[in-house]
């Protein structure tokens, strides 16, 4: 296009001055050309990076789930590896002790004479019985795969103890769902990590209540903050999508009174979640 232009130039100008007119149109249409073309690039490369975009913050969000699943499932591998640890010494070591404690008086009744000796030995048996069928009882719950939020808790504060003193304040039922449980451990991980980095601060409080309507989780340190909290944190950013996960609501603050952090989720979407 450009060789065409200055071979017509050529030609104007060996044809004299009249032809201005007509050279003054040929550059007032070749530049609305030239800017068509060049808006038309542009508007297929803005298509193109606003495509690759939303691409790739997709990716991101499905790789953040991923990273949030394993984390969930890393606890659950945990909690679950400890449980069956308990489990199994209760059943290697209690339940073995009561069964030949009661294989023990079983012999001893059967040699024994005396009647009022041999009541005793019934009803001693008796108590042991019960005692075993409550140790199998136990033994089979341990082995469920539920999530036991206490000690999950606890687990998670263990490493800052050196350094925080933590309180913990529990107003549940057992009834709370494993997918309530998973929330609440996940944020109080993130919340804890950031506090330890963070937090010039040396006590933690961390409260967990259930309502007939919801369930609530607080977390709150006592240092003191400057600085705005970074929003597009990878940790912040967690957090606000494991309560959106449940329909719940989170509202993170810092400042002068601690960093603190307040989720509350709802049951009914959580029943509906079931259902």
């Amino acid at each position: 296009m450009v060789l065409t232009f200055i071979g017509v130039l050529a030609n104007i100008f060996t044809l004299g001055k009249d032809l201005f007119p007509l050279v003054a149109l040929f550059l007032v249409s070749f530049t609305i050309s030239s800017r068509s073309v060049l808006n038309e690039k542009l508007t297929k490369l803005l298509i193109n990076t606003r495509d690759n975009s939303k691409e790739l913050t997709t990716q991101l969000v499905e790789k953040n789930k991923a990273m949030q699943r394993n984390q969930d499932y890393e606890i659950y591998l945990a909690t679950l590896k400890e449980r069956n640890r308990i489990a199994r010494e209760i059943h290697d070591n209690v339940g073995h002790m009561l069964t030949r404690s009661i294989l023990q008086l079983g012999a001893l009744s059967v040699i024994n004479k005396d009647e009022t000796v041999g009541e005793a030995i019934n009803d001693l048996s008796g108590t042991l019985n019960t005692a075993m069928t409550s140790i199998r009882s136990s033994v089979h719950d341990l082995h469920d795969d539920s999530i036991a939020l206490k000690p999950a808790v606890e687990d998670c504060i263990r490493p800052l103890k050196d350094r925080f003193a933590v309180s913990c304040d529990y107003d549940f039922s057992e009834r709370m769902s494993r997918d309530v449980k998973l929330c609440f451990i996940g944020v109080i991980k993130e919340a804890l990590s950031n506090t330890a980095k963070h937090s010039d601060g040396d006590s933690i409080k961390i409260i967990i209540r259930e309502h007939p309507a919801l369930y609530q989780l607080s977390i709150a340190d006592n240092g003191s903050c400057s600085e705005k909290i970074d929003e597009s944190g990878m940790g912040l950013a967690n957090m606000r999508e494991r309560a959106a996960s449940l329909n719940g609501n989170i509202n993170i603050t810092s400042g002068s009174k601690g960093f603190r952090i307040f989720l509350s989720v709802p049951k009914q979407n959580l029943t509906e979640r079931r259902s």
